[in-house]
């Protein structure tokens, strides 16, 4: 008996303190909710360049590396295209071995 006491009595403080904190996650008005969160709470990426900057790191090494398929004659046409192919989807850009200059 005492344990169901026990219980109903955790169970009846602790249903305001839900209620509250229920009120505190919610989103405030023109406050955007991130789709990926599994939990559904409001989530603002406190450094959002730094997503950009990671994707502009990778896409420069990816570069270098394709500017030495372009210098290495001993490397197939076709694979050098292939993978300016895939770099362009990467990118959103038409690539060639002269625009991969650019980075």
């Amino acid at each position: 008996m005492r344990v169901v006491l026990f219980i109903l009595v955790i169970w009846v403080f602790s249903a305001p303190a839900t209620a509250q904190q229920a009120e505190a996650d919610a989103p405030a008005e023109g406050e955007l909710i991130d789709a990926r969160a599994a939990d559904g709470k409001p989530y603002r990426y406190p450094m959002p360049a730094v997503a950009e900057t990671v994707r502009d790191l990778q896409h420069s090494t990816q570069a270098m590396l394709l500017r030495e398929y372009c210098a290495d004659k001993r490397i197939s046409d076709d694979f050098v295209n292939q993978r300016l192919a895939a770099f362009s989807r990467q990118t959103g850009r038409e690539e060639n071995c002269r625009t991969l200059l650019e980075y």
